[in-house]
């Protein structure tokens, strides 16, 4: 069972995502170069928007020193002596990744850890300081099969909410992976890009009348731009990563927490943006349109409905252009594979828009009940 988002957003002059050198990231696809949002920049901001929104769900850090500045210290104010602690830091990270580990406990990695399990490991560390000799002790404790097979649980388990969404990797622990269910693409325009430096200038307040000139000149890349942006989320996994479930047991679970969290992202997707320069350029924008989808069949993106660049007469709401190009891609799709209404329950595909839809696109309707619509046609009516 498959939820797939795609969206169509316009910004004004920006710069939403920059590459090493400063400059708008950009990718050639179809017939006319493209600015482009990172998947890496879109998760970013909505993992901390969800952080706020559901900061009742446990959630993770990303750090290759959570074994020093978030174990150590804790562990340390649970009553493990400063010594003790120090010395068995670094074992227990060994024990935990497999390779990866620098001399102290820091990792050669960022590793995404629930808190949770930072409180797992803190009480490791409390009983092993208790035992005449806490480094055996500990080791020791780390050989029994239970603690192995505790660990091995771990390493699959996600780590909070960020790990449930868009997984976890170690790249010297192949057994540490979580697969991610929530699938980004990179954004792009569904026009050419057409950028433009703005050269600006900083006045000294204190400078004389004979000081002239500016204290300091630069110049920055700033481009406006319709994008088209896609999400596929694989729900049965995420049902598993958030409650602990084989995914193929997922219809089982109770899907309140589920349907929360996929409420909060289809919403987050629509409204949360990305942006350098904020300061500067209030890159602040809401999609214009969000089309869901839902079904069992494999997801396809309706990228290639841009293949060929809009073109940006002046004549035409580019908007209006983007969502017709879209609904006549998905149109073509449905003659060649045939829609799946009618041989799919949980098919289902609805539309919130400030444009004007063309099938086979559905009727529009708010995004809230479009969202509650999708969810409802994957999880059942709730009671």
């Amino acid at each position: 069972m498959f939820l797939q988002i795609h969206t169509l957003t316009s910004y004004p002059a920006s710069l939403l995502n920059r590459d090493d050198a400063g400059l708008a990231k950009r990718i050639p696809f179809g017939n006319a170069l493209r600015l482009r949002v990172s998947s890496q920049c879109l998760k970013r901001h909505w993992r901390e928007d969800l952080s706020h929104r559901l900061s009742h769900i446990p959630d993770g850090q990303r750090t290759r020193s959570f074994f020093t500045r978030t174990v150590l210290p804790r562990a340390v104010e649970a009553g493990v002596p400063q010594a003790v602690a120090n010395q068995l830091i670094e074992p227990l990270a060994k024990a935990v990744i497999d390779g990866g580990v620098k001399e102290g406990g820091d990792l050669n990695q960022p590793v995404l850890f629930g808190l949770r399990e930072a409180d797992y490991f803190v009480q490791l560390l409390k009983d092993a300081s208790s035992q005449p000799d806490p480094g055996k002790a500990l080791t020791e404790r780390l050989k029994t099969k239970d603690e192995k097979d505790n660990i091995k649980a771990m390493s699959k388990a996600a780590a909070g909410l960020t790990a449930a969404l868009f997984g976890r990797m170690v790249t010297s622990d192949l057994l540490a992976r979580v697969d991610a269910p929530v699938h980004v693409a990179h954004a792009f325009t569904v026009h050419a890009a057409n950028t433009e430096m703005d050269y600006f200038t900083v006045v000294d307040d204190l400078n004389r009348d004979d000081e002239t000139g500016a204290a300091h000149a630069n110049q920055t890349e700033l481009g406006a731009g319709l994008y088209y942006g896609y999400v596929a989320v694989d729900v049965p996994l995420l049902v598993g990563n958030l409650t602990g479930a084989d995914p193929k047991d997922w219809r089982n679970q109770d899907p309140a927490t589920v349907r929360q969290v996929l409420e909060a992202l289809i919403d987050s997707v629509a409204r949360q943006s990305p942006g350098a320069k904020k300061g500067s350029t209030a890159p602040y924008a809401w999609a214009e349109m969000v089309f869901l989808e839902t079904g069992r069949s494999q997801p396809r993106t309706l990228a290639n409905a841009f293949l060929d660049a809009l073109r940006l007469d002046g004549k035409a709401d580019p908007r209006q252009a983007a969502i017709d190009r879209l609904a006549a891609h998905l149109e073509q799709l449905d003659a060649m594979y045939g829609s799946s209404n009618g041989s799919d329950d949980e098919h289902g595909r609805f539309l919130s828009t400030t444009l004007e839809p063309t099938p086979p696109l559905p009727p529009k309707q708010p995004l809230r009940d479009s969202i509650r619509a999708a969810l409802d046609r994957i999880f059942g009516r709730r009671g």
